[in-house]
């Protein structure tokens, strides 16, 4: 074999290389901080009584819901939010400029997953999913259900469609 032969196949297998090391099968999975999920009550009933400690569950419940579907496709390491917990704890994940970020980026993470359940009223809530870039700070996707009842299969179903329809789904966000 002459050397011109040799020299034009080693870009051929140089990509395939490339496409063998960065191929998605061989990917690591994503380290994600998936925050402890929120409540937004504006509701008369919020108001007069205050935190209920039924739906302070419920967040407990969505929140590792949502991690251990996460976990379940192989394609994300849920990290151990402990660290940072008592801070973002003591934040508003949702309005403290970037602070989600910060603590996921302490963790390593490259994703940073914030939620907050609002209710509206004793029989109306809303459901929403943040997910931003932890190295850079950008959202990436957020997506939201309504839901009706203040029950643990109402909230558990909300998690459930968002999971299947919108951050799990496949192709989900690509132009068609």
């Amino acid at each position: 074999m002459n050397s011109r032969a040799t020299i034009m196949r080693v870009p051929g297998l140089v990509i395939a290389l490339m496409l063998l090391v960065f191929s998605p099968a061989s990917a690591a999975p994503l380290k994600v901080a998936a925050f402890d999920f929120e409540l937004l009550d504006t509701s008369l009933q919020g108001a007069v009584n205050g935190s209920q400690p039924e739906e302070r569950r419920r967040l407990s419940n969505v929140t590792e819901q949502l991690r251990k579907a996460l976990e379940q496709t192989g394609n994300y390491l849920v990290l151990d939010i402990a660290p940072v917990n008592a801070a973002a704890q003591a934040s508003n994940l949702q309005a403290c400029g970037g602070c989600d970020v910060q603590f996921a980026q302490k963790l390593g993470a490259d994703l940073a997953i914030t939620g907050v359940v609002h209710k509206v009223s004793a029989l109306i809530f809303n459901m929403n999913i943040y997910l931003r870039d932890a190295h850079s700070g950008q959202l990436i996707t957020a997506v939201s259900a309504d839901f009706r009842g203040n029950t643990d299969e109402s909230w558990s179903r909300a998690m459930s469609y968002l999971l299947r329809n919108r951050l799990l789904a496949p192709n989900y966000g690509t132009p068609h």
